[in-house]
């Protein structure tokens, strides 16, 4: 049985912990006292509106830089603001960029996650790597376990405990380790995730209001991505390590190396299903070898004008190609393990996708009005201009900015945490103020990335943050929120220290951030 901790084990935190942790209570009182994200939109079109009608009295305007032409503030209190309010409202909702590129995506990862392709691959991954390599593997699988999306936190909190016990180490260790790269490197990825998809239709929205040919790809950030995923999980170790593994604490929680029969199943993978990962791993191969051959012809359907592999069909399409591609893998790997054994069970996972998409789609459409109450309102493009002429005449440096970016970001992560929602929010400000004084869309965006996702294992407001600490709460029956945070703030300081100087690095060298960046 795990140890209970008395209240006289538990040594005092640091002063600095317990103004952490105090300053964590304001933020979760404020946070819980927020509207849900549905009626904050809701709230902030309000605002818009009436910031439109203030404006426009006031006859706020600006320049637009090149071609000379006066962009001036629209009341949405205008007879033709009102106008559009009511009769372009289904058309803002059908036509807002992540809705259909999102459902796509998701019903194909509803296939492979029903399948249980995901959650076995995930095992596989960390069930037999030496003691020594451990905190490594579990903390580089997260980064690959972000293509599952939330259900990676569902899979591998609870494995992260289990492998660390069979191990012979603190299961509260693993927990942490599990929850702290899923979080705090939510963005970092080997691979194509939907945030790569949902965050470039955003993007890609937000810097047409500068230059209306421009277009954000899904592999905008591969390059950076793929770094990061590398990176994030050896700062986590090494923090893991050196410093939380050393923590007096972790001794009382006596890990056992013995585990019981349900235990094992849940980390074990059986032959069958090893099997069937091999087959729907040659069958992943075979279906990018195909995409590689079919783009190789400079005249392939499939490339854009003049023969660009970026911008064509392939990447503007990425969406179907990711929903196909899981759904195929998910199919595959469900005929052989019988966990899909027909037809019908495939399509029986793709509608239970769709219902857990509800509560996105609800969210959806308070940011969908909101974002065409800001775009028909040009308050956006006032400031980006007005912002932008702010940054040049004072001569502030772009890396500057980014970091400035960085930091605001960081803190409103904190009470939003959603990052569509977050970045749906920024984005339209932020990418047409930096394209303005020549910083890229794709640079802001990976920045953004960055700060939306390391603050991500310390706001209680996040619902994978309790869940964390329910995990813990099976090994440590004393732990609280204190508790958690004592591990998280460390992790997370020197994740967002580190990350945020390699983003600012990567973008003074000026090195791409995918392809065609």
């Amino acid at each position: 049985m795990p140890h209970e901790l008395t209240t006289k084990e538990v040594a005092p935190q640091p002063k600095a912990l317990q103004a952490a942790f105090r300053s964590f209570a304001v933020i979760e009182r404020v946070g819980n006292r927020l509207p849900h994200p549905f009626w904050l939109f809701w709230l902030l079109a309000l605002v818009v509106i009436a910031l439109s009608a203030v404006l426009s009295a006031a006859g706020l305007g600006a320049v637009q830089p090149g071609g000379g032409e006066s962009v001036a503030v629209r009341s949405l209190l205008s007879r033709d603001g009102i106008a559009m309010m009511v009769e372009e409202a289904v058309e803002n909702f059908a036509s807002f960029p992540p809705l259909a590129t999102i459902i796509t995506v998701m019903l194909g990862i509803a296939v492979a996650e029903r399948s249980g392709l995901f959650s076995t691959l995930l095992r596989r991954l960390v069930a037999r790597v030496p003691g020594k390599y451990l905190t490594f593997a579990l903390s580089m699988t997260a980064m690959v376990g972000h293509v599952a999306g939330d259900a990676a936190y569902v899979t591998l909190i609870p494995l992260g405990a289990l492998v660390f016990r069979a191990a012979g180490r603190s299961p509260v260790l693993g927990c942490i380790v599990a929850f702290v790269s899923i979080s705090a490197g939510y963005d970092a990825s080997p691979s194509l995730t939907t945030t790569d998809v949902l965050l470039s239709t955003i993007s890609t929205a937000a810097a047409q209001t500068i230059d209306p040919g421009y277009v954000v790809t899904p592999v905008a950030n591969y390059y950076f991505s793929l770094a990061s995923s590398v990176l994030v999980a050896l700062v986590i170790t090494l923090v893991t390590e050196k410093v939380l593994a050393r923590r007096p604490d972790l001794e009382t929680d006596e890990p056992a190396s013995d585990l019981n029969a349900e235990e094992l199943a849940e980390v074990e993978v059986t032959s069958a299903q090893r099997r069937a990962l091999r087959v729907t791993g040659l069958v992943a191969l075979a279906f990018v070898a195909a995409l590689v051959l079919v783009m190789l012809p400079t005249g392939s359907p499939l490339r854009g004008e003049g023969g660009s592999v970026v911008q064509s069909p392939l990447f503007s399409g990425m969406a179907l190609i990711l929903g196909v591609f899981f759904a195929l893998l998910g199919t595959v790997y469900g005929r052989i393990t019988g966990s899909l054994p027909g037809s019908r069970d495939v399509v029986a996972a793709m509608v239970e996708g769709a219902r857990s998409m509800a509560p996105i789609l609800v969210l959806f459409f308070a940011i969908s009005q909101f974002l065409a109450f800001f775009k028909w309102s040009h308050i956006g493009e006032v400031l980006a201009i007005r912002g932008a002429e702010a940054l040049q005449n004072l001569g502030v440096h772009g890396w500057v900015v980014l970091l400035g970016i960085a930091v605001l970001v960081t803190f409103m992560n904190l009470a939003i945490t959603s990052g569509s929602a977050l970045w749906a929010l920024a984005a339209p400000v932020f990418i047409p103020m930096l394209m303005l004084i020549g910083i890229s869309p794709e640079a802001t965006q990976a920045v953004y990335r960055v700060a939306d996702s390391v603050s991500n294992c310390i706001t209680p407001m996040s619902p994978y943050f309790a869940m964390a600490l329910g995990f813990i709460q099976r090994y440590r029956k004393s732990a609280g929120i204190g508790t958690l945070a004592s591990f998280t703030i460390p992790l997370a300081a020197v994740v967002w220290v580190v990350w945020v100087g390699f983003v600012l690095a990567w973008y003074l060298l000026g090195i791409p951030f995918g392809p065609g960046a």
